[in-house]
């Protein structure tokens, strides 16, 4: 046999040998590897991380939490062109390959032979990627990618081509925390996946290959490279024409970063709602999906974030201009393509624009906002702007632009009315705002100071603060408890309670250091007099009033056991100053601030919902529920689901709550205080209140010492609402800052919003409460036909006693008075 044959002959035995060799160790591997192979039927019910998101009760989103952000699709949510540009950049032969692309294996084989590096491009497909996804370690080794094809293999077997591009489109990276393609539309472009435009398309299906070193955002240039390859790809493929792609390679790209469509800002909501979630379901809380609806009213809580920011920006005017917040070093020549880089660091913050000055003129000044854009400032926006001195005193007022602002300034600005601009800066105070509906204790609005980016304390919860003489309505419902009436006489002059144990005095006074005699106690609420207050307290005890005042839910620890009392020398939140509000708003029934109203999983499963204890004074079981005591102060994020009654203790009417809210106080004293807080408002330190043009509106202005807190705390409609204006650091507000002029402006700018619509909810009269006419000086019982006299609201015993009182002293001495302390 000639040689050359023989060599041949050899070769091909070398061949068949090695053929058959590799194919039993293929075989062999395949036989050991197969039965470990993970369930592929899983991945049809696999759990991708979703973030919790947070909603209104109307169903607009508040915010999302999580670790990544992830809004799963469907397949047929997805474009058809957006599926071309993945299939193209990854893999083109998709919908042929059984789930290997044989000729990409050999190209991948062949460069490991020629570079010797295991790493190296194409050969997986994507179904290959979605097994490594779900299933495999990044490790680099054959036996790992033997076991990756064996998964693509088994993959198409069991799972259609959608299901796979489905789960492939659902599972990728795309940089910036933006996990699936939904997220990443959303992310980049601030767009659904039905609005992408084809090179959005083309940039965002370049980006898994390279999801943290070359998206548009970290690397534009080498962005755009991809998305021209991806395009070039879709074109090759058949997926767009020539001029097409032309149109497409031509247009720039635009991305930005886009925060999720958070709807209705809410975020110290959002943050309880976060450590609830945590509390009830564990570290995974924030990436399984869950969903929850808050009793928050969208409507409200952006009137409650804009009334806030009115009242604090309005307290900074008064109090004159700090001076710019930082200065930057501009060129002779401006450059709009600096500006953007310069006020980067400086975010819009409570609805305030950061811009930095560029020239002052006469009767304007020039200023470069973020976007690059200039705006001109006119003099009526910085006249208020007199320097700041201290917080009783500011220098004179500016007669043109230069004298506030100089070139390179970086200043805040605020939008008017008229859609223009005016000069701000940063408030130095702090307000807060919460509305609760008195009847379930439902959180309609929360807003817990100016901006929750600078500070995160929640000052409708976390602060604990004197309410002054906003105080006074639950010392005066004690008062009520021990038998004084709204007419009843109490005297208004100087005091001095001796502490003989300590060796001190207390000599308390009047806010405006008068003094107006004898007065009634309605009198006395709507004029707020401090010494009558006092009196008042001293004469029903400390600590019965103490004991009474606990019913309304301040905690007992809270309640000072002095006759400091009675001028709201104690410490509360302003939630717990709206719970105690709603109590004689709503009949005299304690309900607890709740929030989280309904809980779903990702699957849109209802997993819980509050059953909230109501006031209710007119359901059918009303009458059989106890009298309830004090109850602890807090926030409860939602109450506990109670068993389900035996069917055959069913109410029959399901309208009627289940549960009732315990009784605080007596529905008459209730009432009696209503409508004295209601004088309040009509007659008193309230009157700014009567803007809103409603005769059910009542609540009670609260001014401490030196002014360092400022509060209206009322109701109106169906809502028990609690505005507060102060300094963290507890320092002045400054002279003459009274609660009238502070705190009741938010609360007014608020219930113009919330009540919108809302018609007057005025409390009938329960039994047990009886008019009669009195003498207005003296508070006694006149006869119908007096001259002067008015008419006013008993309880029916005490009127009974009165008029035995009355009876008494004509018969000794008409000119005596009676019932003075």
């Amino acid at each position: 046999m000639p040689p050359f044959r023989r060599l041949l002959r050899l070769a091909l035995i070398g061949c068949l040998f090695f053929g058959v060799m590799g194919l039993s160790a293929l075989g062999v591997l395949c036989w050991l590897i197969w039965p470990t192979l993970p369930a592929v039927e899983s991945l049809r019910e696999v759990k991708l991380q979703v973030p919790l998101s947070v909603y209104t009760e109307d169903d607009r989103l508040i915010a999302l939490f999580g670790e990544t952000r992830r809004y799963p699709v469907t397949i047929d949510q997805v474009p058809l062109q957006l599926q071309q540009a993945f299939i193209a950049a990854e893999d083109a032969r998709f919908h042929e390959h059984p789930g290997i692309d044989y000729k990409g294996i050999a190209r991948a084989v062949w460069l490991i032979i020629k570079t010797g590096d295991k790493r190296v491009p194409g050969g997986s497909t994507i179904t290959q990627q979605v097994a490594k996804q779900f299933f495999l370690s990044p490790e680099v080794t054959f036996t790992r990618k033997f076991t990756e094809i064996l998964l693509a293999l088994k993959m198409e077997r069991e799972l259609s081509k959608d299901e796979i591009l489905a789960l492939y489109l659902n599972k990728g990276f795309f940089g910036n925390r933006a996990y699936g393609i939904a997220a990443a539309a959303q992310f980049y472009y601030g767009k659904t996946l039905e609005e992408l435009t084809l090179e959005e398309s083309a940039m965002l299906a370049s980006i898994p290959k390279f999801p943290s070193s070359a998206n548009p955002l970290v690397n534009p240039s080498r962005a755009m490279l991809r998305r021209g390859y991806v395009l070039d790809r879709m074109l090759d493929n058949g997926f767009i024409d020539a001029p097409t792609h032309a149109e497409a390679m031509a247009r720039p790209d635009l991305a930005a970063p886009h925060e999720p469509p958070v709807e209705v800002e809410a975020p110290w909501v959002a943050e309880q709602v976060r450590q609830d979630a945590v509390e009830r379901f564990g570290d995974m809380a924030l990436n399984d999906g869950y969903r929850v609806w808050t009793t928050l009213d969208g409507r409200m809580q952006e009137g409650a974030n804009q009334a806030v920011r009115r009242g604090l920006l309005d307290y900074d005017q008064r109090h004159g201009w700090r001076g710019a917040e930082a200065r930057v070093e501009l060129p002779e020549v401006d450059d709009p393509a600096q500006w953007p880089a310069l006020l980067r660091e400086r975010r819009p913050i409570g609805g305030l624009q950061p811009a930095i000055v560029l020239d002052t003129a006469d009767s304007h000044a020039v200023l470069a906002l973020g976007d690059g854009s200039t705006v001109e400032l006119p003099m009526a926006g910085i006249a208020w702007a007199r320097a700041y001195q201290s917080e009783n005193a500011r220098g004179p007022a500016p007669a043109k632009p230069a004298d506030v602002l100089a070139r390179g300034d970086v200043v805040r600005l605020a939008s008017d009315e008229e859609g223009g601009w005016r000069l701000a800066q940063m408030p130095v105070a702090q307000a807060a705002v919460v509305a609760i509906e008195h009847d379930s204790g439902a959180i309609r609005a929360l807003t817990g100071g100016f901006s929750f980016a600078l500070s995160k304390f929640n000052r409708v919860t976390q602060s604990q603060r004197q309410p002054g003489s906003s105080f006074k309505p639950f010392v005066y419902a004690a008062a009520f408890e021990r038998g004084f009436t709204p007419a009843s006489i109490v005297l208004d002059a100087p005091v001095v309670f001796n502490d003989t144990g300590q060796g001190r005095s207390w000599r308390p006074q009047n806010d405006n250091q008068t003094f107006a005699g004898p007065m009634r106690l309605r009198n006395a609420m709507v004029t707020s007099r401090n010494l009558v207050s006092v009196r008042v307290l001293d004469a029903v005890g400390v600590g019965f009033a103490r004991r009474y005042i606990e019913n309304f839910g301040f905690a007992p620890e809270t309640l000072h056991a002095n006759l400091s009392l009675a001028l709201g020398t104690n410490a509360a939140p302003p939630i717990a100053m709206a719970r105690g509000m709603a109590v004689f708003a709503n009949g005299g029934y304690l309900v607890d601030p709740w929030v989280v109203q309904r809980i779903e999983d990702r699957d849109g499963l209802t997993i819980f919902e509050a059953t909230p204890a109501r006031a209710c004074p007119h359901c059918a079981q009303r009458g059989e529920a106890s009298r309830g005591g004090a109850a602890e102060d807090g926030f409860d994020l939602g109450p506990v689901r109670q068993p389900a009654a035996p069917a055959e203790e069913a109410e029959p009417d399901p309208a009627i709550p289940v549960q009732l809210a315990p009784q605080a106080i007596d529905p008459r004293t209730a009432y009696l205080v209503h409508s004295l807080l209601r004088d309040v408002v009509r007659r008193g330190t309230g009157r700014g209140a009567l803007a809103l043009g409603r005769s059910d509106i009542g609540g009670k202005t609260g001014t401490t010492n030196d002014f360092r807190d400022a509060w209206f705390s009322g109701f109106g409609g169906s809502l028990s609402v609690t505005a507060w204006m102060g300094m963290d650091d507890f320092s002045s507000l400054g002279n003459r800052e009274f609660a009238a002029r502070t705190a009741l402006p938010i609360w007014v700018d608020f219930m113009k919003v919330a009540l919108d619509g809302q018609p007057e909810r005025l409390p009938p009269m329960p039994n047990g409460i009886a008019t009669a006419l009195i003498d207005p000086d003296s508070g006694r019982l006149v006869p119908s036909g007096t001259p002067g006299a008015i008419s006013e609201i008993f309880r029916v015993e005490d009127l009974a006693r009165l008029e035995r009182q009355t009876d008494r002293d004509e018969q000794a001495d008409p000119r005596e008075a009676f019932d003075i302390f």
